[in-house]
């Protein structure tokens, strides 16, 4: 897929250090929707290692702008469901269409397979994420993760949900 000079193709080893900043990217957004600077550990970045073997090189997309890559979309597929998981646009490509296109590359290659369903689970507090996949046609509920949390970390009350009360 191409818009432009982006690029949507699969995921090269020669990708990491670029997808390595990315995370890291995508990590102090979370530090910032939450006011924790704790999230990610020291080297937040050092997690995409983790992702990329959990997800396999071939579930991996990057865009690319020229030789840069810009964004990043992984899918972690098990027998019945795939999941987004991450999706992640360079801030400074933000607002191009390229975290459609990454999405829409999915939709693309998973649409084919027969697979049942196609989640994602962005963060309860990140709006803009759950406005964005709300916009691709993500609009059913599977699932609901609840916890307890013991760090002391200040949460947002004002969340109903069947006339419940949560934080986020």
């Amino acid at each position: 897929m191409q818009l432009g000079d982006i690029v949507i193709r699969g995921y090269r080893s020669e990708d990491k250090e670029a997808c390595r900043g990315l995370w890291a990217e995508l990590t102090q957004w979370h530090r910032n929707i939450y006011d924790d600077q704790g999230i990610g550990g020291p080297d937040p970045g050092m997690h995409f290692d983790e992702h990329l073997e959990k997800a396999g090189a071939d579930h991996l997309l990057v865009a690319t702008d020229g030789d840069m890559v810009v964004g990043l979309v992984g899918f972690l597929v098990t027998e019945e469901e795939v999941e987004v998981e991450p999706l992640i646009v360079a801030e400074s490509h933000r607002g191009r269409g390229i975290g459609s296109m990454l999405v829409e590359s999915v939709v693309d290659r998973i649409g084919k397979t027969g697979i049942k369903f196609l989640s994602v689970r962005p963060v309860a507090r990140n709006k803009k994420a759950l406005e964005f996949f709300r916009s691709k046609g993500f609009d059913k509920i599977g699932r609901i993760e609840l916890f307890i949390d013991y760090t002391g970390r200040e949460w947002k009350d004002d969340l109903r949900f069947f006339d419940l009360d949560f934080g986020y």
